[in-house]
């Protein structure tokens, strides 16, 4: 367990759901019961450990928590347990007039969700003050596609189930990677498509010979 943590709410509800006392159903990511009860049991430790936790001075990182997770919830008592034996550190952090935290220029487009840019900001900055922070994150792929740009920022992550939260994000990487090499085949055709167009420089009509051979060619891709 590290000093000090920014902990993405996503942990807090992942945990909450795989409380083996909570009894009210939570939808959280992920859905399997043994990958939720291995956050819990993070964070469990967290709550017993000597790390800190850091808040935003403005309260939008407590804010977010509160409107994410009930009063009795796991992660949402872990939070308070926190504030009430003093293992917090609030941290100051500018937002804008759209009310979204102000990161360095280069990490703006790369943090596309609004939400977790404070969660970068208080680390930033808690790391400026005290030395030291992580982001942990469990069910929010996401941070794997930032992790570049922020370990050039010297910003560290702590992904709380890695091998599950980096296969996911492969696969939503291979997926969209997938799509749009579809989506660029609709819009330009196939390689000998475009081969065939371009030797026939009159008008060319598609008979039933090439209808059935453009479905022979999509058979095999």
């Amino acid at each position: 367990m590290r000093s000090r943590y920014v902990v993405d709410t996503n942990v807090l509800i992942a945990a909450s759901a795989g409380n083996p006392q909570q009894h009210r159903p939570i939808e959280a990511t992920p859905e399997d019961p043994t990958l939720r009860l291995a956050v819990w049991q993070w964070l469990k430790a967290f709550k017993e450990s000597d790390s800190r936790l850091v808040l935003d001075g403005a309260g939008r990182i407590f804010e977010e928590y509160r409107h994410q997770l009930g009063f009795g919830d796991y992660g949402h008592q872990v939070v308070l347990h926190k504030w009430s034996t003093c293992a917090s550190d609030v941290v100051e952090i500018a937002y804008d007039t759209d009310g979204n935290a102000v990161l360095p220029a280069d990490l703006q487009p790369v943090v596309h969700d609004l939400a977790d840019r404070k969660m970068v900001a208080a680390c930033a900055e808690a790391i400026r003050v005290h030395g030291a922070c992580w982001i942990a994150f469990a069910g929010d792929t996401d941070w794997h596609g930032w992790e570049q740009a922020l370990n050039a920022h010297r910003i560290p992550l702590e992904p709380v189930i890695e091998a599950w939260s980096r296969q996911k994000y492969a696969e939503k990487e291979g997926l969209a990677g997938g799509l749009h090499g579809r989506q660029q085949e609709r819009h330009h055709g196939r390689p000998n498509e475009r081969q065939h167009h371009q030797h026939d420089h009159g008008s060319y009509v598609h008979g039933p010979h090439d209808h059935r051979h453009g479905e022979a060619h999509d058979q095999h891709d």
